[in-house]
């Protein structure tokens, strides 16, 4: 019958293409709308107001020493974060799937904690543990560190806040592919090392990519945890957001709408690389 629900290969009901129940649309209504209040219209606000602004925001910020150098440090943050939780990620990826031992699932749950707590608060415990009368700070200072306002410190933060990404998206994989493979490597006389060179690395590639492309855009992100431990001094450890902070705060628009749309530009090439790394995973389905 015409507009009577068919079932897809899920088994799931699908009314005729095109045509919408009320209790659907109304539903369709509520997601697009708040989607529309919460992502779209302030994200397209921002980009409309620098593009009013013209092309002399951009010129603005590389003119601007603060602006460059708060770029290059997150830029260079960024690329700690990709390497140093690449590495991590795969690592711990492969010890908390394919390992069984005591604190596994504690280890587990803690590997979720920079996604439950506030990066405000992670800065904060940074600097009780680093920063200016610290737990650690009598030995730091012995040793001439200094952690706490200083790029030791934004590396910490930076490393904290993305760490979970990319060991989660390699977790999923290995879940995803068991380990079938791999034991059959070692049958026929593969090492540890060759197995995973040969079999485990080409076949979460695409989820090490995917976890890589979500750590680097958190990094270059970051707010709150740079912004306590760092203290945005200008020229040491303001980053590209913290100088959109202070840019707004001594009403310099120009400079933080330009730094803005660079960083608006750099997420839109994320979610561009996310989508070409679905489209990869799936043709090899």
């Amino acid at each position: 019958m015409p507009g009577a629900p068919w079932k897809n290969g899920r088994g799931c009901a699908v009314s005729d293409a095109g045509r919408l129940t009320p209790g659907q649309a109304i539903l369709l209504a509520l997601v697009l709308g708040y989607l529309g209040l919460i992502l779209v219209v302030p994200l397209a606000a921002m980009a409309i107001r620098g593009l009013e602004a013209g092309p002399g925001v951009l010129l603005e910020v590389f003119a601007d020493p603060a602006a460059r150098e708060g770029l290059r440090l997150t830029l260079i943050l960024a690329l700690i974060a990709l390497i140093g939780n690449g590495l991590f990620g795969v690592a711990a990826g492969l010890v908390l799937v394919r390992h069984r031992f005591l604190g596994r699932r504690l280890l587990d749950t803690l590997v979720d904690l920079p996604l439950a707590v506030s990066p405000v608060m992670t800065g904060l415990a940074f600097l009780l543990l680093y920063g200016r009368g610290g737990w650690l700070e009598p030995w730091l200072a012995w040793a001439g560190i200094k952690v706490g306002f200083a790029f030791p410190g934004l590396v910490l933060a930076t490393l904290f806040v993305t760490f979970p990404f990319t060991l989660r998206e390699v977790a999923y994989v290995l879940i995803e592919l068991g380990t079938d493979e791999e034991e059959a490597a070692v049958t026929l006389g593969a090492s540890p090392w060759q197995t995973f060179r040969l079999v485990t690395f080409p076949n979460i590639r695409f989820g090490l990519g995917y976890g890589l492309v979500l750590t680097l855009a958190r990094a270059l992100g970051e707010f709150g945890a740079v912004l306590v431990i760092g203290g945005a001094i200008s020229g040491q450890t303001q980053t590209a957001t913290t100088f959109i902070y202070n840019a707004l705060e001594e009403r310099q628009e120009a400079a933080a709408y330009g730094m803005a749309l660079i960083l608006a530009a750099a997420s839109v090439l994320f979610l561009l690389a996310l989508e070409w790394i679905k489209r990869q995973r799936g043709k090899e389905k």
